[in-house]
This record gives C-alpha cells, structure tokens and sequence, in this order.
C-alpha cells in the first residue's frame, strides 16, 4: 500500500516561515498533498512542542495523529538544527535532521542540548555552537531508536557537502560517529543521480522532503513507501531508512534539481549564472575561488560544481539496487503558468483547492488518466501535466539563492483555444 512521507517541515517558529504552519493546517494540508506521514518539524522549540503536546496524541507506535480528527495523517517527530562550529581549521555551517520516537525522548534531547548551551527558544531552526558529531551522540544517548540525518547536503552554505562550509565525505565530518549515519537528504537542487556518480555514497539511503516554509510547500519532495497499514510506524519506517529495503521503499519524488535555488553556480545580484564548465574559465581570488565577471566577487559555487568535483563515475550510472527518484513539478507552479501568474496568487491559489478538494495533488500530477484529468481542470492544465510526465521539459537552472523556471509550459498552456476554459 503507497505510503508517502515528508520527514522534514517546518513551524511558524522558523525563521521566514508562514504564521499558518500548525499542526491542524499542516495536517489538512497533508491530506490535501496526499502525504500520509508528515514531520513536525521544531520539536526543540519550547512553544511548538507545547503546542505538539496539546493538539497531537502519540498512538503507541512511535507516531502521532492529531487530537479529535479521524482524517488526521500520521505525524513523525522530527527537528532540524543547524550546526555552526570550527572543526579541521575551517569554520562549518552543517544542517542535520533529528527523528525521535516519542515526546520523552525529544524531551532528553532537548535538555540535552540545554546543557550544552543551546539557545532553543530564539528559532525553530535552532543555530548551536556543538559539533554535528557531537549532536549525534545527543541523539543516541537520548534513545538508540533516533535517527540523525544530514539535511540537503549539497547545499552550499549549509549543506555536508557544500562549497561554502562542507566535508567531503560523511567520515570527516562524523569521524568515529559516521557508522550511524544511515541516511541522506538530497535537497531541492540535487536528484538521486547526481549522488550515483561518487561511490562512497552507495551505502546510504538517500531521502527527499519538502523543508516546507509554508503549507503549499509540503509534499514538494516527499518518499513513497509500501506499507500495510500495520506497518506505518516509527520503527519499521527507521528500519527501512537504515537497511535501505528497496522492497518497502519505493522511490522519492523529487523536483528536477534544475529547478532549485542552488543548482548552478552564479552570483545573483549580478544576474551571473554559470555551468561549472564556463566557471572553470574565470579567474580566481587567491583562495581559489572563481570570480563574478561583473563585479569581481567570490561566485557562490553551487550544488553541480560540487558533484562534479567528488564525482568518479560518468552520468547516467545506476548503483545496483539503487532507489529510483521520479521527478515531477508541483501543481501550482502549471497553474500558476497557465494564469500568467504567480504561485502564490489568490486566483493561482483559489484553482488549486478547486482541483485537490476533488483529487489528491499526488494523484493529479502522477496518477490520474488525461481523461480523469480533464474531468477536474482545463485543457491547457492537462496537456501541461502530461508533457510534465513526459519528462520532457525546458528549465532554467537556479543559482545563489534564486530558484530555477519551468519555461516549457508557457507554450503549452497559453495556447489559447476558441472555446471558454477553466483559465479565461
């Protein structure tokens, strides 16, 4: 039975996050994603677990549904925390996620934390002077059953790997403590594929979440499982994290890497954006690092320069018994196509309730027959979400913050036809 998971959310306590992110919204949400088990994201912030203890139950295997509402998915506690520390004479800025099997056990976590000075209350996303390593023995000392996961790790600044503050391996960066890692976020701006090229990191299990900052974002990387519904529980979920079953899990559903905020690498103030072939040929600083042609500043190198840097196979190689990543662009950036405005629009908004009050947004963009489709929206809409599926698609890759464009549906969806559609 599909069971999709989104591991790492966050709260209205994160920084630059919407004030809509409870736990009702996300659930609802969560539903309308079609995402069965859902992160809480922040447990270390001291208002959002009191708010966790008041609207979540914990039901006996290791989750949590909402209080009072049948329809609730299952929520999996979990926590982002940034690590900000010197470690082999360079100063690192590592992301990792926390998941944990119960409130006693967040509670021990946190206390934890306390103790070694972390400041808990001042985000969601808490920033902590304490090794990545040595957060990881928090966690295990809280309970063996939790599990650290390094978070979007090729992203520059705050990635394991990233150009800015990275490792380049698991093993620098955990050292005696790295045989406890079992799993990998990808991020937005990488895919699954571009980890196959470096051997190393066969042996991990690479995720996919949203890092959603607000409701619309859930689900916008997620995993899908196969589990009865006797197995949807915190145990069997980290077994298959940790052993990898290809068996329970299926695939990941990803964004095509181009599209996020640090694929290529560029300078955004400059508008400079740059395929690590035409970056090799700038110039460079004294500490090597490339120059922005117009200005002269140090280029933010991003998450394809890096690759290929660690990269000893060719593209295109498969691991054995790899887990495969389907790619996909979410609902409301076609529709927002199609309106010729933004995503966030009211109208862009409006149209998408519309069409996941009728069909989950998993469904409609995977799933759903072009003849169920064309039930639920318009023309231009279903031909946008089968050339979608079709793989065939034209992006601008994103770079220094600024996320990339789907240009393939301008022509597909503003075709306009003599009869009146859902978009006129």
């Amino acid at each position: 039975m599909r069971k999709i998971i989104d591991f790492e959310i966050h709260s209205k306590y994160s920084r630059a996050c919407s004030p809509q992110l409870n736990l009702p919204n996300i659930g609802a949400w969560a539903n309308r994603k079609g995402v069965d088990v859902v992160g809480t994201g922040d447990f270390t912030h001291p208002k959002w677990l009191s708010e966790i203890k008041r609207d979540l139950k914990e039901t006996g295997n290791g989750l949590l549904k909402l209080k009072d509402n049948p329809k609730s998915p299952y929520f999996i506690l979990s926590a982002e925390v940034s690590s900000i520390y010197s470690h082999n004479g360079k100063t690192r800025r590592i992301h990792n996620i926390i998941l944990a099997p119960s409130i006693e056990v967040v509670e021990k976590i946190i206390s934890a934390l306390e103790k070694r000075g972390a400041k808990l209350g001042s985000d969601g996303r808490p920033i902590v002077g304490i090794p990545s390593k040595e957060v990881l023995k928090i966690v295990l000392e809280a309970s063996e059953k939790c599990m650290l996961i390094p978070a979007h790790v090729w992203t520059p600044y705050f990635g394991l790997f990233g150009s800015m503050s990275g490792y380049d391996s698991v093993e620098e960066c955990f050292e005696e403590m790295s045989g406890h890692i079992y799993a990998l976020e990808t991020g937005l701006s990488a895919d699954p594929e571009m980890f196959w090229r470096i051997p190393k990191l066969d042996k991990y299990t690479l995720i996919s979440s949203s890092d959603a900052h607000s409701l619309p974002r859930i689900g916008r990387e997620c995993n899908v499982f196969d589990l009865e519904e006797d197995e949807v529980t915190y145990d069997e979920i980290t077994r298959v994290l940790k052993e990898g079953d290809r068996k329970k899990f299926k695939h990941t559903l990803e964004y095509y890497p181009e599209e996020g905020r640090y694929h290529y690498d560029g300078h955004a103030d400059c508008n400079i954006s740059l395929h690590p072939k035409e970056t090799a040929k700038l110039p460079k600083n004294t500490k090597g690092q490339a120059l922005c042609s117009k200005c002269g500043t140090p280029l933010t190198i991003g998450v394809f320069s890096r690759t290929e840097q660690l990269a000893e196979r060719e593209e295109g190689y498969i691991p054995k018994n790899a887990i495969l990543g389907k790619h996909f662009v979410v609902l409301e950036e076609i529709i927002a196509a199609g309106f010729g405005k933004s995503v966030s629009s009211k109208k862009v908004q409006d149209e998408y309730v519309r069409m996941t009050d009728q069909a989950k947004e998993v469904d409609i963009l995977l799933e759903l027959s072009e003849e169920e489709l064309s039930k639920i929206t318009g023309e231009e809409t279903v031909s946008a979400i089968m050339k979608m599926r079709s793989g065939k698609l034209d992006i601008v890759p994103g770079y220094d913050g600024k996320y990339g464009k789907v240009s393939l549906f301008e022509e597909a969806i503003k075709k306009k036809k003599q009869v009146p559609t859902l978009f006129e």
